[in-house]
């Protein structure tokens, strides 16, 4: 374990950066100007005071960079965009690293969010009072800049971008605000390969993503930005393999701590946002995968919302080398060219332009899904819910910490594959404790095929089972299956992303009867 937690630590620092003025009402802001690093651009330093970490505490400070875009004045009144980092980042003091949005004609505040950078107070992972409030904090901060402009009073427009924890903060503020004053304090959102269900995104099925958990600890350590329950809680749920949910002795509670901390806990609640927003999500993302940000897209905005949204699939995200069972590696974002003619971040500024300044900037692709295929191409689709089902018999793994994947045909090519596949089968595991993984692999044999975007998702079985029947979330994808390949249903006993986290006995898992539904594109 202590050889892979440097690398995870890495990846996790830079799995997504992405990082905000004088005084508001309940709350003293510090700012000083700094020299502009190019000519036009302002760049201005400051804390603001945000809710304490206990109640009667001192306020914990909040720390931003505003970016002043040229031209930008009273009379000339700009959009702001609200922009920050990514777990155990900080906010962007640098002109040159928002100069898309700022040479556009947008205002920009970066800050550095609770726990994190010089922001005081600990991470609270994006709950509603906190960093909810913290969000809200600097709005009103935003909504006294004279150059920036506004639609009422204390309602600047304003938009916001980032990644992971980045997007994370976005959907805190837009759904807190929803929750106390009826509609969100944003304008229009993009989030990037961000989350739904925090505790089904870091264990699914209450089986811990080991390396991520290890990774998010350790990334929060060097500055303690974590309350000291939650670092016990990850360590917890890597070496017991169940996510703590209070039910052990002594044991602490995720569930319960992260109850409030995603778009999941306001959708359950009856919330919608009723705001454009343009999803990015990866992949081939193993923390926050692809069906998180699906999840958001069909549940967490109105139909109203999502006809003028816009989610893109792209190769990347949180990614760590796929060996066991073995994947792809490719990094491409090929629908965001085709939408936009480059990246996620230009399609972000033909985005808000379009809804924040309403400019006609002949943008298509609202109301739609666009997915990038391992091959790099772009399959848009209305809908992700399967159209086709195939019957491929029994399906048999064996459990423990050791075995090779196992590869049943379902259909040969050419087949196309977008949206968001499951399986039905009679399941019978005579162990405790009995695990498998499964996902969805393309090659010319069994032992050529791959997981086509590298993510498995378990079957978990507490308890001996006799012929019982379940449904089997598959992993979200986007595929093109060629001629002379076939699409194979893959079952592991043991995954790179669930270290350790296989069986407790070894055995045997058998589906029976398994029947796979895909969404298949035209045909």
């Amino acid at each position: 374990m202590k050889t892979r937690l440097a690398p995870l630590l890495g990846l996790a620092l830079a799995a997504a950066t992405l990082t905000a003025v004088p005084t508001t009402a309940g709350a003293a802001a510090t700012a000083a100007a700094a020299p502009a690093a190019k000519p036009g651009v302002t760049v201005t330093n400051g804390c603001l005071r945000s809710v304490p970490e206990t109640k009667g505490g001192a306020p914990v400070k909040i720390c931003y960079t505003i970016f002043k875009p040229a031209r930008a004045s009273a009379k000339r009144r700009v959009p702001m965009i609200m922009h920050s980092h990514g777990w155990g980042g900080s906010r962007t003091k640098d002109p040159a690293e928002l100069r898309a949005f700022t040479r556009a004609g947008y205002g920009v505040i970066s800050f550095d969010q609770r726990g994190w950078g010089e922001s005081g107070g600990k991470a609270h992972v994006e709950h509603p009072a906190f960093e909810g409030r913290d969000v809200r904090a600097l709005v009103r901060l935003v909504s006294r800049l004279r150059w920036v402009r506004q639609d009422g009073r204390g309602d600047p427009r304003i938009g916001a971008v980032g990644g992971s924890y980045g997007g994370g903060y976005q959907f805190a503020g837009a759904f807190e605000s929803l929750r106390l004053r009826g509609k969100p304090v944003f304008d229009a959102l993009a989030p990037e390969i961000t989350w739904h269900d925090l505790s089904q995104s870091i264990a699914p099925e209450g089986v811990t993503r080991t390396e991520w958990a290890l990774a998010l600890s350790a990334a929060a350590l060097p500055s303690q930005a974590l309350p000291e329950r939650v670092y016990k809680a990850l360590v917890e749920g890597a070496t017991t393999g169940r996510w703590p949910d209070g039910s052990l002795p002594g044991g602490e509670d995720l569930v319960a701590f992260f109850a409030k901390n995603g778009p999941k806990w306001h959708v359950d609640h009856g919330r919608r946002l009723t705001i454009p927003v343009l999803f990015g999500q990866g992949t081939t993302d193993t923390l926050f995968p692809l069906q998180q940000g699906l999840a958001n897209w069909q549940r967490a905005l109105t139909k109203r919302a999502r006809r003028q949204s816009i989610f893109i699939g792209y190769n990347g995200g949180h990614v760590l080398p796929a060996v066991l069972p073995a994947g792809v590696d490719v990094t491409s974002d090929p629908c965001s060219r085709k939408l936009a003619g480059g990246d996620f971040r230009a399609l972000t500024v033909k985005f808000f332009d379009a809804k924040l300044k309403h400019r006609t900037t002949r943008l298509r692709g609202f109301g739609r899904i666009h997915l990038a295929t391992p091959a790099s191409r772009c399959t848009t689709v209305r809908s992700v819910a399967p159209t086709r089902r195939y019957a491929v018999g029994s399906v048999a793994t064996t459990t423990g910490p050791a075995g090779a994947p196992v590869a049943v045909p379902v259909v040969r090519g050419p087949v196309r594959v977008a949206g968001s596949p499951y399986l039905t089968a009679a399941v019978t595991a005579l162990g405790v404790e009995n695990r498998a993984f499964y996902g969805l692999a393309v090659g010319t044999s069994p032992a050529t095929a791959r997981l086509v975007q590298n993510n498995v998702l378990p079957l978990s079985e507490p308890t001996p089972v006799t012929g019982v029947t379940r449904r089997v979330t598959l992993p979200s994808v986007a595929v093109d299956v060629p001629a002379g390949q076939t699409l194979y249903l893959l079952a592991s006993a043991t995954s790179d992303t669930f270290v350790t986290m296989g069986s407790r006995t070894p055995g045997v898992v058998v589906l029976d009867d398994t029947v796979v539904s895909l969404p298949v594109v035209g045909r």
